[in-house]
C-alpha cells in the first residue's frame, strides 16, 4: 500500500493543478513590450477565469485572430471612443483595449473590428506589484 501512495500523491497533485489551470486559472505569456512598464516583455502572467464585472483599467487575457493577447480595457459598453478619426460607441458586451506602451502595441486602434466581445475574454490578469 505504501508504494502506491508514493506515486498516487504526485499524480493527484498534478491532476488538481491541471483542473485548476483548465477551469479557474490561466497562465499567459507576454512576448512583446506592448504592456510595459506594467508587464515587462517576456513575462508570464497569471489570470483568473472566474471574475465579476470587467471595468475600464482591468488587464485581460483574450482571443484575437487565433492568438491569446494581454491588454488593458480602455472603454466598456456604452462609452465613446475615437477610432480611425470617427467616434464610436462601444457595443454591448464588448471592450475597447489598448496596450500600456502605445508605441509598441498592436491593439484596438489598429484592428478592423476594434472591439473585443465578452465571449473572447479568457480571464482577468492578477497583477502583483514589483519591487523596484
Amino acid at each position: 500500500m505504501k508504494k502506491y501512495s508514493s506515486v498516487a500523491i504526485p499524480l493527484i497533485c498534478a491532476l488538481l493543478a491541471l483542473i485548476l489551470l483548465k477551469t479557474v486559472l490561466i497562465l499567459g505569456y507576454v512576448p512583446s513590450a506592448s504592456m510595459e512598464p506594467t508587464i515587462p516583455a517576456n513575462s508570464f502572467v497569471l489570470g483568473i477565469r472566474l471574475y465579476e464585472e470587467l471595468k475600464t483599467g482591468d488587464v485581460i487575457i483574450f482571443r484575437h485572430e487565433g492568438k491569446l493577447l494581454v491588454k488593458r480595457i480602455a472603454a466598456t459598453e456604452g462609452e465613446r471612443v475615437e477610432h480611425n478619426g470617427e467616434v464610436h460607441i462601444v457595443p454591448s458586451d464588448c471592450y475597447y483595449v489598448l496596450g500600456d506602451n502605445a508605441e509598441d502595441s498592436l491593439d484596438s486602434r489598429f484592428w478592423e473590428e476594434p472591439f473585443v466581445s465578452r465571449e473572447e475574454v479568457i480571464g482577468k490578469v492578477m497583477l502583483l506589484r514589483s519591487r523596484r
